[in-house]
């Protein structure tokens, strides 16, 4: 976890630089040239050092150990963080590259004088953002590889979005580069300032796609996410080959933070058992659950009959109509 932590503070820092110093080369171009699409670009490239900023904070203050005010931790903060990003991808760049296109279109854009410099700092500016999204490329792909799950899948229930944000801001930030150079040099071939102007806005059309899906993989880790399905099966599995377990009634998962899941679990103990065998079953169960699997941070069990009525239309109304696991050996009872 530890080792995760210092691989996504390198993919932030790696990418503050990069885009710091892409910013800064792009706002002297766009004022040299006057090209719409160099504006975009340098709004791009402001939003995105910006953002890395954010990304820090929340890596900083996601980690705070747990207090009486917040007995879970901070975990969840780094998405508060994060969705923020979603929001200055739009606003500070998707918003501004809307503007400059339709100025441009419209006639009321700067004159545009030659390009040369433009095409220099987009040629610097890609080879530092193919530095910045190799590093989150790779953090991304080693992380999806260690889960076991194919790439996309990883991106859509990983709940650690940080180096995810780094890597489609640099993949946004490539597209752009690559419009941003077809613009401008059409507007030199063609003479026309439709094609800057049309390049500022297919910039901002990307921007707006990249914090849509920044901004839904961050509402959904703030809603509260089940565990990985894998982990909450095992947990499953291990529970219904206890002796002292005649039925799993329930289990509740929740993501609170990277690597960090929530697990509350209601559970039939066998009828001839003692208080204190129940207790001594309970603290065995955590122990083992916690060295199967260290995402699990907390676990609260509770022993209920498994034919209360109350309880058996909670659990069908989460769930549906499906029965749970009883002990091996033990009849399969569906609920009514």
């Amino acid at each position: 976890m530890a080792e995760e932590q210092q691989e996504s503070r390198l993919t932030v820092i790696l990418a503050f630089a990069a885009n710091l110093g892409i910013a800064i080369a792009k706002i002297v171009a766009a004022v040299i040239t006057g090209s719409a699409s160099m504006a975009a670009e340098a709004a791009h490239s402001i939003a995105d050092t910006f953002n890395e900023v954010l990304l820090m904070v929340g890596l900083h203050r996601s980690v705070r150990p747990a207090d009486r005010r917040h007995p879970l931790g901070y975990g969840k903060e780094r998405y508060i963080w994060t969705l923020l990003v979603a929001i200055a991808i739009f606003g500070m760049g998707a918003l501004f590259a809307f503007y400059q296109g339709v100025q441009s279109l419209t006639g009321h854009g700067s004159e545009e004088v030659d390009p040369i410099v433009a095409y220099i700092v987009l040629a610097v500016s890609f080879l530092l953002e193919a530095t910045s999204w190799q590093q989150a490329w790779r953090e991304v792909r080693g992380n999806a590889r260690e889960e076991g799950l194919p790439f996309l899948k990883y991106i859509r229930t990983t709940d650690e979005p940080t180096s995810i944000s780094v890597m489609l801001e640099d993949s946004a930030a490539l597209i752009g580069l690559v419009l941003a150079f077809t613009g401008i040099a059409l507007h030199q071939a063609t003479g026309s300032a439709f094609w800057d102007g049309l390049g500022s806005i297919l910039i901002g059309v990307l921007l707006t796609a990249v914090a849509l899906i920044l901004g839904r993989i961050n509402l959904n880790l703030l809603i509260g996410n089940q565990a990985d399905p894998r982990i909450v099966r095992d947990v499953r599995d291990r529970l219904a080959d206890e002796p002292e377990i005649d039925w799993v009634v329930d289990i509740i998962t929740l993501t609170f933070g990277a690597d960090r899941v929530l697990l509350c679990v209601r559970l039939d103990f066998r009828d001839e058992l003692t208080a204190g065998d129940v207790e001594r079953a309970v603290v065995r169960m955590s122990q083992e659950l916690r060295e199967a699997h260290e995402e699990i941070d907390e676990i609260f069990i509770e022993p209920v009959p498994r034919d209360d009525p109350d309880l058996r239309k909670r659990v069908i109304a989460r769930y549906g109509d499906v029965a749970q696991r009883p002990r091996p050996g033990r009849p399969q009872i569906s609920p009514d």
